[in-house]
Formats: C-alpha cells, sequence, structure tokens
C-alpha cells in the first residue's frame, strides 16, 4: 500500500487510546491485568447481558462456546458461507460438521427457512451472523431453536451498535461473540468478547480460555485445559477507552455513511442500501457495493484492480466458504448455494472509516463509475 493509497479501514484513535496505552507499556502489567475484568464489566453493561468473558478473537469465541455446550465430534452446527470474517472455522478446529444454508438475497443473513431445512438429528447449534452490520430476523431464529430445542449462538463480529426491534445486537443469541480487530469501528488489535447470560456457560469459557494466575501453581488444574486464548491487558485498555468512545466514533463513520448516499445517487438506478422491516438501526461494517447481474466475478475483480490503480483500496467482500479447499474436502461444491455465490460474486466493499474526507468519497464513487463503465459497458450497478 502506498502513502497516498485510501485505507479500506483506518481505526478512529484519539490522545485517550495514546494516553491509556502508554501507561499500561510503562507498568508492569501488559499480558495480564486489571483492565481486562474491567473491560468485560463495561461490555456486559453496554449490551445488557450479565455476563462478558474477553478473548484473544472471535474465532477463539466460538471456539470457547462450543465447548462450554459440549459440542464437538459427531455433532453438526448450521451457519452461513458468507461471510467477511471466518470465525465459522472455528466449527471444524472444534471438530463438529458445518452444515451451510443459502443466505436471504437482500440483507446477506442466514434465511431462516433454509436453516431450518438443514436441521438434522444431529444438529446441536445453530451460528447466525449480522453480515455487514445488518442484523438477521432474530424472532424467527428465536423460534426455531427454541422449537428444535437448539443453541443460538449470534456472531456480531461486523455489527457492533446496531438494533434490531429496538434492541442491540448481541442480546439475541444463547451466547454472542464479538471481534475487536479492523476493520470494525471499536478496535484493540487482536481481541474479542463473549455474551451470555448463563452462569454455567461463562465459567466454562473461562475455565477454557486460560488458567488464573492464583490457579497455574494447583496440580489439580490439569483437569480442565486452557486454550491460553486471553485478551492482553494492553488490547483490553484500548478496547475500554474505544468502548467509552464508541457511540461518538459510530456518529463520525454516520457522516461517512451518508456522504456515500449522496454521491452514489450519481449512479442511474442505484438504491440505498438495504435495511430490513425489523431494523431499527445500521451501522455498517464496510461499505458494500453489490454489482447488477451483468458483471460477472472476474469484471468485479476488474473494477477492484481499477481502484487500485487509481491508489483506492477495496475489496470483495466474501469468498463463500463453500468454495474454499478446506470446506471443499469436506463436499461441498460450486452452486451448492446460489444465492451467496451471485451476492458474493458481485459484492464490493469500499473505503469505510471516520477520516474519508467529502471529497475523498467523491473521489472513490467517481472512480467506481467510470471502472464499473468500462468493465461492465454501461451496466447498471445496483447497493
Amino acid at each position: 500500500m502506498t502513502v497516498n493509497m485510501i485505507p479500506l479501514s483506518d481505526p478512529d484513535m484519539s490522545q485517550a487510546e495514546l494516553d491509556a496505552v502508554s501507561e499500561v507499556l510503562q507498568s508492569s502489567q501488559i499480558t495480564t491485568g486489571e483492565a481486562i475484568e474491567a473491560f468485560e464489566e463495561a461490555f456486559a453493561r453496554y449490551a445488557g447481558r450479565k455476563y462478558a468473558v474477553a478473548v484473544s478473537s472471535g474465532a477463539m469465541g466460538l471456539m470457547l462456546v462450543l465447548d462450554a455446550y459440549g459440542i464437538g465430534p459427531g455433532d453438526e452446527v448450521i451457519t452461513s458461507s458468507h461471510s467477511f470474517r471466518e470465525i465459522t472455522h472455528a466449527i471444524t478446529i472444534r471438530g463438529a460438521f458445518p452444515i451451510f444454508a443459502d443466505i436471504d438475497y437482500w440483507s446477506g443473513t442466514l434465511a431462516p427457512d433454509k436453516a431450518e431445512r438443514k436441521i438434522s438429528e444431529k444438529t446441536k447449534a445453530i451460528v447466525v451472523s449480522n453480515n455487514n452490520g445488518h442484523p438477521a430476523p432474530w424472532t424467527e431464529f428465536r423460534a426455531i431453536a427454541d422449537r428444535h430445542k437448539l443453541i443460538l449462538i449470534e456472531d456480531s463480529s461486523e455489527a457492533i451498535g446496531s438494533t434490531y426491534k429496538g434492541a442491540l445486537v448481541g442480546t439475541f443469541g444463547d451466547c454472542s461473540i464479538f471481534d475487536f480487530s479492523q476493520p470494525g469501528p471499536l478496535v484493540c488489535g487482536d481481541g474479542g468478547m463473549v455474551l451470555t447470560d448463563d452462569i454455567d456457560v461463562a465459567m466454562a469459557i473461562r475455565r477454557h480460555r486460560n488458567h488464573s494466575l492464583d490457579e497455574r501453581p494447583s496440580v489439580v488444574v490439569g483437569g480442565a485445559p486452557s486454550y491460553h486464548g486471553s485478551m492482553s491487558n494492553l488490547s483490553a485498555t484500548l478496547g475500554l477507552v474505544q468502548l467509552q468512545r464508541l457511540e461518538l466514533i459510530l456518529e463520525r463513520r454516520k457522516r461517512t455513511e451518508y456522504w456515500y448516499y449522496d454521491y452514489v445517487k450519481s449512479f442511474e438506478g442505484i438504491k440505498d442500501p438495504y435495511i430490513g422491516p425489523d431494523v431499527t438501526e445500521v451501522h455498517w461494517f464496510l461499505y458494500a457495493v453489490h454489482l447488477g447481474t451483468r458483471f460477472s466475478r472476474s469484471s468485479r475483480d476488474g473494477i477492484i484492480e481499477d481502484l487500485a490503480k487509481e491508489e483506492i483500496e477495496a475489496a470483495a467482500y466474501s469468498v463463500p466458504l463453500h468454495l474454499q479447499p478446506h470446506y471443499f474436502n469436506l463436499g461441498y461444491r460450486k452452486k451448492d448455494f446460489l444465492v451467496t455465490e451471485k451476492v458474493a460474486d458481485r459484492a464490493v466493499v469500499l473505503p469505510f472509516h471516520a477520516h474519508l474526507t467529502e471529497d475523498q468519497i467523491a473521489f472513490i464513487v467517481g472512480s467506481m463509475k467510470d471502472a464499473s463503465i468500462n468493465i461492465g459497458a454501461g451496466a447498471e450497478i445496483t447497493l
């Protein structure tokens, strides 16, 4: 990436974060420390959940949740193949089998009816993601999970701050998972958080996450081996300050979103990004543009290359998991999930962060328009 490249993401940091990190770096507690527990307590209050457990990543969070519920070899977990952040890998790492279901074309989230049809006697859980910040239809998924007595796991790694029927994401699953790496609004390097209202599940997650300092000298600790999957004190300190500034950070990103709305109107036939009827607030993870049906995956890639020549970082939103080698080896094939493949082939994410200026967004949209006309011979783009 060149100095003049407009980056896909750029964390919103203030002097408060720099001061807090500097204080930790000058202390004797960089790996472990009080900030971890403070961040957990603050995040639980923010989300309105009883318990929060800080972990090293969202993927580690899902693996610990599966452990806590005893889900592993021989079990099936229903989920989506359409995701930017591949937290789903934790399912196979834990030894369970991922059962993919197709997505809703408009929202990009797992389709409830398609997921329900995948349930078998081996199904133990459903992992549902709030893709790119858009909440999934949680009322339907809660009913499905209750009807079939399944664990409902919410992946909110891309959606902090979004709301469904007035309730924050992170409040719908039996366990909910957040990730705090780029390009999200709350960034603390590597790290994540698991939320739950079940004290037994919270204790099990903590037990397998890592051993506390007072447990480590004990000879009985070996009965519950840990993954050493905790967040560091340094990351927790940064996350705590970011959480305190989260409302401001989200407001600044909204300004960027509104500028995009204004400038994409220069495209004929453009519509605002889809927002479902029960969704009361969306905070986008990245700004996603869906190319028209005249475009192919190769033309999408050509547009991304053209933008790179203009020093604009862009990317495909998703490479479907079922088309990746690991899942291909599990038996999945092309055309297994037609909606997922159609959306993934034509979804481009553009730079989205609080540091973008209006002039830069005008340049990004103009360059995108020129590239699409050049490659697609004037084919429409729809959002």
